[in-house]
């Protein structure tokens, strides 16, 4: 591969559509894969290894504490300094393993100990190869120097390779081991060339006078950031679990899964521009620190607000589509459940691009506790009434309040962005893109075709309209990013043509 030039910036834009291509690439392997490894192993089987993969993201959780997220910020602010960049990586590379080594300890004692795990140990041990193979990684670090053209294209072509092996090597119901090991190698094995690689833009050889103990304190902050999120992202499902049936867990799954893609395109913008905020804080660059988090900001209403509406207008259509007939009690949670795209995109901007670069995950850890504590009693009182569309109600609350609470303390530094922002316009686009669209259902809807194909006809069509109308009025109306953005592209494509 060629070396990668850690001193010039990549450009943003590439930056996120190769981060949106890498998140969206992992809700598709499994949408491919999954509709013949489910036919092939039945319900047990891919239970099996569905069990196994989340038994282990525990103890994969405890090894990276918060590396991966403090990682980015880290390195970012020294990727300048050869040195300081390479002991920067050691040290969160030793405290990486040392847990990692503490995480396998107790999953081995585990394993060994709890009689229910006996039958399925091989599946287990494979299994936590993810440990390992994430760790030794350090995608942190190739994220910080915003290397995303490279993790993609990685990724990418190993997730290639696993699909092939899933329908090459999956024969019957007792291949549930491979499918298992599968699994970790379409996810993680690519890993191992990070490793090869990293010496590109880091010395691999000990150094002297390592501080381990400086990073503990902010990587104890985002671990439990880490934990936060994971216990209310989860909670709606496991107390859906034990206050209702398996049926309205199918539904809630349903309803949140288009909701899930949607929001890792959204949110990718956030990620990519951690290293580039980080190194503009650190070297003081406060301008085009404010320059582009308005941006982000800007450009995250304009995405999330067009989404959220249409898919809240055509739920019915996108769960027939995406689940069948039978999901027709996933409807309404859906509809509940789609603006979290628009609160998680702005939180995610005002938490991972402003507050964690300006050394405030303090406040992002809080604004966690406090959505969780909030889902956990709504979904304790709404469960019971309203099923999964308690769940969602609780869910979409709790974003509401982490995304209050970021706001309350970060206000003044983005008061002037939001009041830049012209929401008059992205209100009209948004009216007249409903308006011009509401009509297909109810005239194509009597088509004489299957489910399937009539399904897919009217959300072409309706899409086509609605985010049509919704970007030439934007246009027309000379909203500024929506302009900026055209022309830049025009430029490029008469530029190609030359």
């Amino acid at each position: 591969m060629v070396k990668a030039d850690t001193k010039k910036p990549k450009s943003i834009k590439l930056n996120f559509i190769m981060n949106t291509i890498l998140t969206m690439s992992s809700f598709i392997f499994p949408l491919i894969t999954f509709p013949y490894v489910s036919r092939v192993l039945g319900p047990a089987g891919t239970g099996k290894v569905q069990f196994a993969l989340s038994f282990i993201s525990y103890f994969t959780l405890v090894a990276h504490l918060g590396i991966p997220t403090y990682g980015i910020r880290a390195c970012a602010s020294v990727r300048d300094d050869r040195k300081k960049l390479s002991k920067t990586v050691h040290e969160l590379l030793i405290i990486n393993l040392i847990m990692s080594l503490l995480s396998y300890i107790a999953f081995f004692i585990i394993i060994f100990t709890v009689p229910k795990l006996q039958d399925d140990r091989l599946l287990y041990i494979i299994v936590s190869f993810n440990i390992l193979l994430t760790s030794i990684g350090m995608e942190w670090l190739y994220k910080a120097l915003e290397q995303y053209t490279y993790i993609t294209i990685r990724s990418i072509i190993f997730k290639f390779i696993a699909l092939l092996a899933m329908f090459a090597l999956i024969r019957e119901k007792n291949d549930y081991v491979i499918y298992g090991g599968i699994s970790i190698f379409a996810g993680v094995a690519s890993n191992i060339f990070n490793f090869i690689h990293v010496h590109r833009f880091i010395d691999m050889k000990p150094m002297k006078d390592y501080n381990v103990k400086r990073h503990l304190n902010a990587v104890g902050i985002f671990f439990a950031m880490s934990c936060a999120t994971t216990i209310y992202t989860h909670l709606d499902t496991v107390m859906l679990k034990f206050i209702t049936t398996d049926t309205d867990v199918g539904y809630y799954g349903a309803a949140t899964k288009i909701k899930t893609i949607l929001v890792s395109v959204v949110t990718s913008l956030g990620t990519v521009l951690l290293p580039r905020v980080s190194y503009y804080v650190k070297n003081g660059q406060t301008e085009e620190f404010k320059r582009i988090s308005k941006k982000a900001l800007n450009f995250v209403i304009l995405l999330a607000s067009p989404l959220t509406v249409y898919f809240m207008m055509y739920a019915s259509q996108g769960i027939r589509f995406l689940s069948g007939k039978g999901y027709s009690g996933a409807i309404v949670p859906m509809q509940i459940i789609m603006p979290t795209l628009l609160l998680i995109g702005l939180s995610n901007i005002l938490g991972i691009q402003i507050l964690v670069p300006l050394g405030k995950e303090k406040i992002v850890l809080y604004s966690e506790i406090a959505g969780a504590v909030v889902n956990l009693i709504l979904n304790a009182a709404l469960i019971p009434l309203l099923k999964s569309s308690g769940a969602a109600i609780g869910t979409l609350v709790a974003e509401f309040v982490v995304l209050l609470v970021q706001y309350i303390y970060i206000r003044k530094d983005v008061i002037d962005a939001i009041r830049k922002i012209s929401f008059g316009k992205i209100i009209a686009a948004l009216i007249l893109a409903a308006a011009a669209s509401f009509w297909v259902p109810l005239v194509l809807g009597s088509l004489g075709l299957s489910t399937m194909i009539r399904t897919f006809v009217i959300l072409a069509v309706s899409g086509s309209l609605f985010f049509g109308v919704y970007g030439v009025f934007l246009l027309i109306s000379k909203e500024e990013l929506t302009n900026e953005l055209f022309w830049q592209m025009l430029r490029k494509k008469k530029g190609s043509k030359k």
